[in-house]
């Protein structure tokens, strides 16, 4: 059977881990500093930081969308609309901030949602 060597990536683990060249038979395998795998993003030392960054960032960005395109901002109206638009819990990978800047980031984005919807304001 065939391997796309392309596809397989070595993500060397640990602080001390100098970087060395890995091989697939006589083909030379890329070495990366992060990886996305079951949905959530892991760098070398294995955080999850990135992985926050980014999600707060799409979340961000549909919030600013609904935002700009919703002139009406009671809950009834917006919270069916973003829900659509987050993917549903069975298709969300399953992951936890480590840190608590990461903790904070979210929490942003969460104050800045209800902030937005008439009728939350006061849970913020």
């Amino acid at each position: 059977m065939n391997s796309n060597k392309g596809k397989i990536p070595v993500l060397p683990l640990g602080r001390n881990n100098h970087p060395h060249q890995d091989w697939l038979g006589a083909d030379l395998l890329e070495s990366s500093s992060e990886e996305k795998d079951l949905g959530v993003l892991v760098d070398n030392r294995m955080l999850m930081s990135q992985q926050c960054v980014l999600v707060a960032k799409k979340a961000n960005g549909i919030l600013g969308g609904s935002r700009k395109s919703v002139t009406s901002r009671w809950r009834e109206l917006i919270l069916p609309l973003y829900c659509g638009e987050a993917p549903s819990g069975a298709l969300c990978p399953s992951w936890a901030p480590q840190f608590q800047k990461d903790r904070d980031l979210l929490e942003r984005v969460q104050q800045r949602a209800t902030k937005m919807m008439r009728g939350l304001e006061h849970f913020s």
